[in-house]
């Protein structure tokens, strides 16, 4: 779903090194945030258990800003994954295109049900997911949740 007519949002495998790029800008933020790199709730994500992942390109430029995944943790459940923008083009909707995109590629699969994880150093990853339509998941720490529809991708764009 093309939600953001400044980008072109495209389906790449794991092993693209433009997703890999991006994928290691965030993980660098993050052991810059944490102040280590051990900061993984759980195993990485990886090229088996990620059913999408997705690169958002800058349709003027033609350069690379975001990314985000799904991984599947089961028939009807998904967790947001490695979901990342370049800082410079933060509050520009980016992310919510990136989000909504991941959304709509979600329902095609089936799932009925979002995760995700915004710990206490991401404050603005817990405002995010809060105002994309996430709510947190009581006693289990920093991870959020969303049901998904057909109309989900659509309000999460307009947000």
């Amino acid at each position: 779903m093309q939600t953001n007519p400044r980008l072109h949002i495209r389906l790449v495998p794991w092993a693209n090194p433009v997703g890999a790029d991006l994928r290691a800008a965030q993980q660098a933020e993050l052991d810059a945030r944490f102040g280590h790199s051990n900061h993984e709730p759980g195993p990485p994500p990886s090229e088996t258990d990620t059913a999408v992942f997705l690169v958002a390109h800058d349709k003027a430029s033609g350069q690379p800003v975001g990314g985000g995944g799904l991984r599947l943790l089961d028939d009807c459940t998904a967790e947001i994954k490695r979901l990342y923008v370049l800082p410079y083009t933060r509050g520009s909707g980016v992310a919510s295109s990136i989000l909504a995109a991941l959304e709509g590629h979600a329902h095609a699969l089936g799932i009925t049900t979002l995760t995700a994880e915004a710990c206490s150093v991401q404050a603005d990853g817990r405002h995010f997911y809060e105002s994309s339509g996430f709510t947190p998941v009581p006693n289990f720490g920093p991870y959020y949740a969303k049901a998904i529809d057909s109309h989900s991708a659509a309000r999460t764009a307009m947000v």
